[in-house]
């Protein structure tokens, strides 16, 4: 048996944790720069507020309903997903997670237990030792209990935020309930073809024929079709090392000078080289990516990238630094007002197993220098030890006007109560 946990309208719920005055109240949180609604409670929903919304066209909206508006709080939403998970993980020891509020447990060795009484107990533990309210779907497949989730979120009073599709009667009516567009893995796209052969409901899709659904679809939507008709076929998945690591961020401001870009750069090199670290990887290739501002329309527009090949397998700062400089020298432009750059670092593998080259190799001090700032930068704080070419008054900073305390990650902004 699979389950979904899903945790409800997340961003909000780390937000009233500490905050109960917010309880029924409508809340939205910001994106990056507080651009656009990422985030917004059901008390939100409600009152028209769609996702994506530019924030500076909704104002009045938030005004008019007493919206509370949030920054988002990446440091504060990041450790309460993982106190969740880390909860989650001592009722089952199976568990992929899928998102920052989503993960899947495998319930092997369970079949004796009452799923709806322990994903009751589940919720409760998760409720009173997070204050985040989840909802959670059992079912024989992940794509079953995607579906069996939904429908304990829309019903909270009739399921107790806990359903279980443990028959098939509960299997059909569930398919029947879920609009096919609502099904997981199906894009809009696959759901307009769909709809104009006919296909209204989930259960409507597990009725088509496998030679049909493998055409249109391909074997990733046969897949789908097997699970809803409660066939397992996608276990979880491991978690894997990432194929390709990038750090791109926009100017606050247009820049015209190639030294503006180079210390940037630089310092997307080494978040890109900190990270590879960290998943003890290595990169053989590097991108660097320019352009200008696509909506400043009055400025001449240029865009462009670059890949470079390593001569050997690193993780160094220092030669990821000397070839993303080396790749921004050959594509920059001067004239052009340039509004984002980005370094990607791609080609990883593991450090423990790098290809040697007979005629090149790294400095045999780098990979102590690189533990050691990484050390010193964890212990004292991030970025407190930089590299020359890089800003040393400097630290890229999102406009975040609305931002809550860091209750859980920063002492200077731990919670207090007035008694």
């Amino acid at each position: 048996m699979f389950a979904l946990v899903d945790c409800n309208n997340f961003y909000a719920s780390c937000e009233r944790a500490f905050n109960p005055a917010l309880e029924g109240k409508p809340i939205v949180v910001l994106s990056n720069n507080d651009g656009c609604v990422i985030a917004r409670s059901n008390e939100a929903k409600a009152v028209g507020v769609p996702m994506g919304a530019a924030a500076f066209q909704f104002k009045e909206l938030f005004i008019q309903h007493k919206i509370s508006v949030f920054s988002s709080n990446y440091a504060l939403y990041g450790d309460m997903s993982n106190r969740v998970m880390n909860i989650l993980a001592t009722f089952c020891p199976d568990m992929e997670i899928y998102s920052i509020d989503e993960a899947f447990l495998q319930f092997n060795g369970f079949e004796l237990f009452d799923y709806t009484t322990y994903g009751i107990k589940m919720s409760q533990t998760v409720k009173q030792w997070t204050g985040i309210p989840v909802s959670i779907g059992f079912a024989p497949t992940k794509g079953l209990s995607k579906i069996a989730n939904k429908i304990a979120k829309k019903f909270p009073k009739e399921t107790n935020t806990v359903y279980v599709i443990d028959s098939e009667e509960k299997r059909i009516k569930a398919l029947k309930w879920t609009k096919i567009e609502d099904v997981w893995g199906i894009g809009f796209q696959h759901a307009k073809r769909l709809q104009n052969v006919g296909v209204k409901t989930a259960y409507d899709f597990t009725q088509l024929p496998d030679d049909w659904v493998r055409k249109h679809l391909s074997v990733v939507g046969l897949r789908l079709k097997r699970e809803l008709e409660g066939i397992p076929t996608l276990a979880l998945d491991e978690v894997k090392k990432k194929k390709a690591i990038a750090t791109t961020r926009s100017f606050d401001k247009n820049y015209t000078q190639f030294a503006q870009l180079k210390e940037r750069v630089s310092t997307f090199a080494v978040t890109c080289s900190e990270k590879l670290r960290k998943q003890q990887s290595c990169c053989n290739l590097v991108m660097v990516f320019v352009h200008t501002n696509g909506h400043r329309k009055d400025l001449p527009q240029y865009s462009r990238s670059i890949v470079i090949k390593t001569n050997y397998p690193t993780n160094s700062s220092i030669e990821i630094i000397k070839l993303a400089n080396k790749g921004l020298e050959a594509i920059f432009k001067a004239g052009y007002s340039y509004k984002k750059a980005g370094v990607i670092v791609m080609g990883i593998t593991p450090d423990s197993a790098t290809q040697l080259n007979l005629f090149v190799k790294e400095h045999p001090k780098h990979k102590q220098l690189m533990h050691v700032m990484d050390k010193l930068n964890n212990n004292i704080g991030q970025k407190k030890l930089k590299f020359a070419c890089q800003d040393m008054g400097r630290t890229w900073k999102m406009n975040q006007e609305k931002l809550s305390p860091r209750y859980t990650t920063r002492l200077d902004e731990v919670i207090t109560i007035s008694v």
